[in-house]
């Protein structure tokens, strides 16, 4: 049974059996994850999120992270992981069911918090996520189905945080089953005009991930198999999934080596089609003048099936409204990069949502599936971006590889650097200088709970 195989695994893996990149990694995904959240801090659904969980007190709960307030483990993982997930900043897992597997950050340092575990302890249940989460997407596709990629969220996180809790085997057992049975999530989370709920989807499936995990540690059951059942997950759900070995199993290699942190906070499709763009901007003010970006006629984005269907098909794409629906148009984000020369987090503000000179860019945005790309998806993610002028030149540049895919990593320095950026407004400096330092010394940690006031908002910028 897979419930019994994830449970096996969970007990078995040890920060002794990580290898030096895969704990490197997670170090880096956690600091990444961080700034992200402190980027999201007064975005409105992260505030909801958080005034929700601060109606709660837990003398010895989780941290709201910003905050000296303790609430539920489930109520912070709740807020806590929407921060990391609003700006679609967080890293990426990408095949047959995408994910952000960094997603599952909150519930670890909550359970963790709670039950005072260790630096150690906190790597290796995030390099767990990362294994179940990216095994998942590898077995199956939601997403053809109707359901959200999120569905594979509450499995990776119940096992995560019943790792950190240190829950028995049959715990764990059940901690899966609970996880399964009631947490099935819809795909129109990611259809059309997006919602604020996109931020929360998945850290509502860690909080029920979470949860779950807490009811089977005071011994509650849940149905079984959950998986292989006449009415289970995968009858109704994934069909069929085949998992392999996991990592560090008979050589198996750790999923987190496979996954990519973002460099532009636009949809991971979008990565590759922002890097084009910029390069295209520039050949062309070189060879016709800043004043060229005001005669562009046409702007076509050549694609694979897969990216077009979720950020280049809907027409609310060529018409966006909110920065959730922004950040996963082809269209906005070329023509933001073409007409700025960037794109940080203030190209989906207001403000710039609804510049004339933008949309009517968009119009002119045409997007093409490519035949030559197809097969290359997800070992590569080839955009070609091309541009005509008035003047009847056309430039074109195709990316495959965007910096931040294990093939184009980013350094050490770009992720610390990323961090400072999108901490800015929340820490200064040297308090941002404590949290890198001690991310990267987290195995030394003996309580998670050192790491909370680190991470105190003293701003409010």
């Amino acid at each position: 049974m897979i419930a019994d195989r994830f449970a096996d695994y969970t007990r078995s893996l040890s920060y002794t059996r990580l290898p030096t990149a895969a704990v490197h990694e997670v170090k880096r995904r956690i600091l990444d994850s961080m700034g992200c959240a402190f980027g999201a801090w007064n975005a409105p659904p992260c505030r909801i999120a958080r005034r929700l969980a601060q109606s709660v007190n837990v003398a010895n709960g989780a941290t709201l992270w910003g905050t000296k307030h303790k609430t539920l483990p489930d109520l912070a993982a709740f807020a806590n992981g929407s921060l990391v997930r609003y700006l679609d900043f967080n890293d990426t897992y990408l095949s047959k069911e995408p994910a952000h597997p960094s997603d599952n950050l909150a519930a670890v340092l909550a359970a963790g918090e709670t039950a005072h575990a260790s630096g150690k302890q906190v790597i290796e249940a995030l390099a767990l996520a990362y294994e179940v989460q990216c095994r998942l997407c590898d077995a199956a596709a939601l997403r053809p189905r109707g359901w959200d990629h999120v569905t594979y969220g509450p499995f990776s996180s119940a096992l995560a945080s019943a790792k950190v809790l240190n829950l028995s085997r049959a715990q764990t057992v059940q901690a899966v089953n609970l996880a399964g049975v009631a947490n099935v999530a819809l795909r129109q989370t990611r259809v059309g005009d997006l919602s604020m709920w996109k931020a929360c989807a998945f850290s509502n499936a860690t909080r029920n991930g979470l949860f779950a995990a807490m009811l089977a540690q005071q011994g509650m059951t849940g149905p079984s198999p959950i998986f292989e059942g006449e009415k289970g997950f995968m009858k109704l759900v994934s069909g069929p999934l085949d998992l392999p070995l996991f990592g560090g199993e008979k050589g198996g290699h750790f999923m987190i080596l496979d996954t990519y942190i973002k460099h532009y906070p636009v949809e991971y499709h979008a990565q590759t089609a922002v890097a084009s763009a910029l390069v295209v901007r520039e050949e062309l003010i070189k060879a016709e003048g800043r004043q060229s970006l005001a005669s562009i006629t046409e702007v076509e984005i050549g694609s694979y099936d897969v990216a077009i269907e979720i950020i280049g098909r809907d027409p609310e794409k060529w018409h966006p409204r909110t920065r959730e629906t922004a950040d996963h148009s082809f269209p906005y984000a070329v023509a933001v990069a073409l007409l700025d020369g960037t794109v940080m987090l203030q190209s989906f503000g207001p403000k710039r949502l609804n510049d004339a000179a933008l949309q009517a860019l968009m119009q002119k945005v045409r997007v093409v599936e490519q035949e030559e790309f197809k097969g290359w998806y997800p070992q590569a993610m080839p955009t070609r971006v091309s541009v005509r002028t008035a003047m009847g030149k056309e430039y074109v540049k195709q990316v495959d590889f965007p910096l931040g895919h294990p093939r184009n990593p980013m350094s050490d320095r770009e992720v610390e650097e990323k961090f400072r950026t999108l901490a800015a407004g929340k820490l200064d400096r040297a308090q941002a200088g404590k949290v890198i330092d001690l991310v990267w010394k987290l195995d030394r940690l003996k309580d998670i709970g050192s790491l909370m006031p680190l991470l105190k908002v003293t701003r409010r910028g």
